[in-house]
């Protein structure tokens, strides 16, 4: 197995900028996930990386080893498109085995070592199969036999379980995960879905606008996130975002900052960074809202709009008495009875919230060097 390293590798499609900058390392064995929106660089990244595309600057390694200008039959890694691109004219095991008939391995040797990783695939009754034959699920698992097959240093995914239901989805991702593990294949995987990146990976790299915004384990990039952009992509539903002032310059109670607003409530938590009666924004996650079905010193008070019961809790959405503009989602245990048009009263759980800047969307904290602090970028 091997560590992966971009340095300062950047691609540009004319004057367009398809990834900015990218530094970072995927260590040996490690399953890294490459996360953010659509358009945003992460497959351009990938793509990088597999010799499908041509960095504009900048280096990548494999361990110590250059691989910049390497033909990509040369890297060692092998890759599994969303667009499974299987071969209809041959069976799963031919499948499977192709990469080694095209590095010249001999026919017996290919059948024993497809059947070896088709049995870990639980797919070893499926050999002599069609791939016309397959459901969705067992065509995934021929693609992903087809990459491992060869033993690569480094496994590339780029969104497989894009087209899969949700249900198949969920099955896949737990045998992907439980297969890294057990092979201890260096892997990057490429989704724009945050619960499966949140799930299979042992460190997140999330991007937007072809830049890499953070790093960290899913536990950093949801609980101690470096800007806004990564709170607000990080977490479902969304994170809820104020534009707020203090009262006055030492108040410990903030105003929702809007021309005649009289909401108020109290925060006792604004950074000493926030200079006096500035804006800024409050970041807010809709389970760390305080509820309150009666008036409660302190509070916004809001009119519920929309209620969504999900099992066990229900989702609603909030909006301050005569503010309709300006919508909250807030998440409560389904036995808190609330109906359509009542009123309820919200607090701030402080030790839980973010405060940004409203200009450059960087988190404000105490301490100004963070624990999960963002990739510099041009």
């Amino acid at each position: 197995m091997v560590r992966v390293s971009y340095e300062n590798v950047m691609k540009r499609y004319g004057d367009e900028i398809g990834a900015a900058n990218v530094n970072i390392t995927i260590e040996d064995g490690e399953f890294a996930v490459l996360l953010g929106p659509s358009g945003c660089g992460k497959t351009t990244t990938l793509r990088c990386l597999a010799g499908l595309t041509d960095p504009t600057e900048g280096e990548i390694y494999l361990g110590d080893e250059p691989i910049t200008d390497a033909h990509p039959k040369n890297r060692d890694i092998a890759m599994v498109f969303q667009a499974l691109a299987l071969y209809p004219h041959m069976d799963v095991a031919t499948n499977i085995g192709y990469p080694l008939k095209v590095a010249g391995v001999g026919k017996a040797e290919r059948r024993e070592r497809a059947e070896e990783v088709a049995e870990t695939l639980e797919i070893g009754d499926l050999l002599d199969r069609d791939t016309d034959q397959l459901s969705g699920g067992q065509r995934q698992r021929v693609a992903i036999g087809r990459a491992i097959v060869r033993r690569p240093s480094v496994f590339l995914m780029d969104e497989p379980l894009a087209s899969l239901d949700a249900k198949l989805k969920v099955e896949m991702r737990n045998e992907i995960k439980q297969l890294q593990r057990e092979l201890g294949i260096t892997t990057l995987y490429v989704t724009h879905d945050q619960e499966e990146a949140m799930t299979l990976g042992d460190r997140l790299i999330v991007m937007d606008d072809g830049e890499v915004q953070q790093v960290g384990t899913p536990h950093e990039v949801y609980h101690d996130p470096a800007n806004q952009f990564v709170a607000g992509f990080i977490g479902s539903p969304s994170m809820n975002f104020l534009r707020v002032r203090r009262s006055d310059a030492e108040a410990s109670t903030l105003v929702l900052d809007r021309d005649g607003s009289d909401h108020s409530f109290d925060y006792d938590a604004v950074p000493a960074a926030v200079d006096g009666s500035t804006p800024f924004v409050l970041g807010v996650r809709p389970q760390y809202f305080e509820v309150f079905q009666s008036p409660a010193e302190g509070t916004i008070e809001t009119r519920v709009a929309v209620t969504e019961p999900m099992g066990d809790e229900q989702l609603l959405t909030v909006t301050p008495v005569d503010d309709d503009d300006r919508e909250l989602t807030v998440r409560v245990p389904i036995d808190v009875g609330v109906t359509r048009g009542e009123t309820i009263w919200l607090g701030v759980d402080e030790a839980s919230s973010f405060v940004f800047d409203p200009e450059s969307g960087e988190r404000i904290t105490e301490d100004a060097r963070r624990n999960a602090t963002p990739q510099a970028t041009d």
